[in-house]
């Protein structure tokens, strides 16, 4: 016995294409097919610029909490010195700093001092925290040292101070303007402390990505820093940086046994935490939504597949009359929903990559008819909106779809292949 025609034979995909191309005076539902690709090519889209958006601004995000923050700081637990104070701060730094040095993975390790103060310029004042470091030790933060849009000279680093470029902006100062900083821990006298007031000189000014830091940082050499602040011989705190700051648990307890038993440490991740795990939250919540929304998208095919398999009786009785299976009508009738679904997912990839790549024109675009101020990175803490795309984001969208259609299209498909052609033909 001669065995059948192997499934999806080229006489299968030639009924499923005239019945895709057919018109509506035809019996077709060439409006349905419209309507369902139109609505899977917006969905896929919609979805895969979502997950760009999210994939770049937790990039972004995290890029700028790397690039211009340490990795991990170390602290001391403190003493309590006579008059029942603690303190806090680090006498042997220089030797702790070198001990951490030696742990594998860490690319430098900075003494620092720390400080709020006020900033003023020609009647103009903002706070600021000023961040006493060494010059080489600046020179290793790469969201200060890189800054792209940097002016000035970090080698004159050590005859003034670094602003942040929104704090320059708000002060009004550029490059060689002097500014003086203002802190209420200042000078100590017989008649107790009055406040410091001393003036710098801006030798660089730098944006590290994030406007939070670029509004209230201020960089000050540490010997000078260890003197506005009354802090000699003496360290708040030991930043490092790390080779790889995604795997900072992995050297957390190396980075203590070096420092020693008085220390207690601090990683990105016990800052940022909180914020991370929220986005991550945030991400399976709105990948939940828009997976919703692919699904309303692909519903239309089972529409349009119900109205052809009603207008399209007939055939499907002639059809099994003349010998067709029930498989092969089924396999008919899914080709005309699956290819509604492959045609949409292959042009809402096409565009939501596109949006993805020019998301900076096209926001550019909103701003102008907006009229400016669609972006306002005061509260969003990154300047522009970020996107990334990962392959491995384009795959879920596409594999989410394509799955999503061929399933539907099962359903009105076995109802076409039930379909009695006795019944079909009766009033024929």
């Amino acid at each position: 016995m001669a065995d059948g025609p192997a499934p999806f034979a080229r006489y299968e995909w030639m009924i499923a294409w005239r019945y895709l191309r057919a018109t509506r005076a035809e019996g077709g539902v060439s409006v349905m097919t419209w309507i369902s690709l139109i609505g899977i090519t917006l969905a896929v889209a919609a979805l895969i610029a979502t997950l760009a958006v999210r994939t770049g601004f937790r990039s972004e995000f995290v890029d700028t909490i790397l690039g211009a923050n340490a990795h991990a700081t170390i602290y001391s637990t403190g003493k309590v010195d006579e008059q029942g104070r603690v303190d806090r701060s680090i006498a042997d730094y220089a030797a702790m700093a070198e001990r951490l040095e030696q742990v594998p993975g860490v690319m430098d390790a900075a003494p620092l001092v720390k400080g709020q103060v006020m900033v003023a310029n020609q009647g103009r004042n903002a706070g600021a925290e000023v961040f006493g470091i060494s010059a080489a030790d600046l020179a290793d933060i790469p969201g200060v040292a890189e800054s792209p849009d940097a002016t000035g000279d970090l080698s004159r680093f050590g005859e003034g101070v670094a602003l942040g470029a929104a704090l320059a902006r708000e002060l009004g100062v550029q490059v060689g303007d002097g500014v003086r900083l203002i802190s209420p821990e200042g000078v100590r006298t017989a008649f107790g402390t009055s406040p410091r007031v001393k003036g710098y000189e801006v030798v660089y000014v730098f944006s590290a990505g994030r406007y939070d830091i670029d509004r209230t940082r201020v960089y000050m050499p540490f010997a000078e820093a260890q003197d506005y602040f009354n802090r000699e011989g003496v360290a708040d705190q030991i930043d490092v940086m790390l080779d790889d700051p995604e795997h900072v648990q992995q050297v957390e307890l190396a980075l203590l046994q070096a420092a020693g038993p008085t220390a207690v440490i601090w990683t990105w991740q016990d800052m940022q935490g909180g914020f991370l795990r929220a986005l991550q939250m945030e991400d399976n919540v709105m990948f939940v939504i828009l997976s919703i929304l692919v699904l309303i998208a692909t519903m239309n095919i089972v529409s349009g597949l119900i109205m052809l398999v009603k207008n399209k009786g007939r055939d499907i009785g002639v059809l099994r009359t003349i010998g067709l299976s029930e498989g092969a009508v089924l396999r008919v009738f899914f080709i005309c929903g699956a290819a509604t679904g492959v045609a949409g997912t292959v042009l809402g990839v096409t565009l939501g990559c596109l949006f993805a790549i020019y998301i900076d024109q096209i926001f550019a675009v909103v701003d102008y008819i907006a009229g400016g101020g669609v972006w306002d990175p005061q509260i969003r803490g990154i300047y522009a909106l970020p996107a990334e795309l990962q392959l491995d984001d384009v795959l879920s969208a596409v594999a989410l779809s394509l799955g999503l259609s061929f399933i539907v299209t099962i359903f009105p498909a076995r109802r076409a292949a039930r379909m009695n052609p006795v019944e079909a033909l009766r009033y024929e």
